[in-house]
Order: structure tokens, then C-alpha cells, then sequence
């Protein structure tokens, strides 16, 4: 599935893909979309997040938007999620910085209504007991 909200002149994207019951969804946007953050959770996780080196040294703050989405959909997850984050915006304006929140709750409401449609009827793993053993 693929979700987009645009405002200020640039647009964020959320591609989902579901795993059996687990998700992946790729956050990006912007001028120069990349792999800024790794966020992973599930419904009764916390919340952890990987920030990875920039190009100056600094780290990628794209945390804040996977974060702002991983609060949204938590309670509807189904299974494992890791959002994958990296939006950039050239000489991004404050309002742009300030929208970009917005906008990521809005994929987050998107994404979150999504799960609740969605049938994740998949047969659980089966796995030996501890008194069998493969043959």
C-alpha cells in the first residue's frame, strides 16, 4: 500500500508492505530521500529507534516522523513493525519543518485506519514441543 500527504510544497510518502502479520513501512520525501532512521515497535513494545549518521556528521532526525507514526498505528499493529524514515526538504522553511509533523500524523491516521480494515488472517507458525524433535 502506498500512502501521500503533500502540504508546503513537497510530499511524504509511506509505503507498507506486510510480511505475514509484520509490517515494513518506508517513510520518505522530499528533495533527496534516503535511510535516516530505523524505528521498530509492536503493539505492546516500546518504541526504539536507530539514528544514523548524516553527511555532516550530524545525525538524521527523521525519528521524529517514523516516531509520530509508530504512536499513531501502535495499538492497531498486528504483528512486528519497523518504519524506515528519510525525508529531506533542500533549505526546508520553519513552516515546512512545522508541517512535516502534521503531515506525518496524517500518514499515521492513514496507515492506522488501513490496519483496522485489513484482514491479517494468516496461520500462526507452528513449532515443535520440547519433547519432539525434527526427524
Amino acid at each position: 500500500m502506498k500512502f501521500q500527504v503533500t502540504q508546503e510544497d513537497h510530499t511524504m510518502s509511506a509505503d507498507v508492505s506486510n510480511i505475514g502479520k509484520d509490517l515494513l513501512i518506508e517513510i520518505t520525501g522530499g528533495d533527496s530521500p534516503h535511510i535516516g532512521t530505523v524505528t521498530t515497535l509492536t503493539s505492546n513494545t516500546e518504541i526504539q529507534t536507530i539514528r544514523y549518521p548524516s553527511h555532516d556528521g550530524r545525525f538524521h532526525k527523521d525519528d521524529v516522523l517514523a516516531e509520530r507514526i509508530a504512536k499513531k498505528i501502535q495499538n492497531n499493529l498486528p504483528g512486528s513493525c519497523t518504519i524506515t524514515a528519510g525525508v529531506h526538504v533542500n533549505h526546508i522553511s520553519k513552516k515546512q519543518i512545522m508541517m512535516s509533523g502534521v503531515m506525518a500524523k496524517n500518514l499515521g491516521n492513514q496507515i492506522s485506519d488501513w490496519l483496522v480494515q485489513t484482514d491479517f488472517n494468516i496461520p500462526e507458525p507452528v513449532y515443535y514441543s520440547d519433547n519432539e524433535q525434527p526427524k
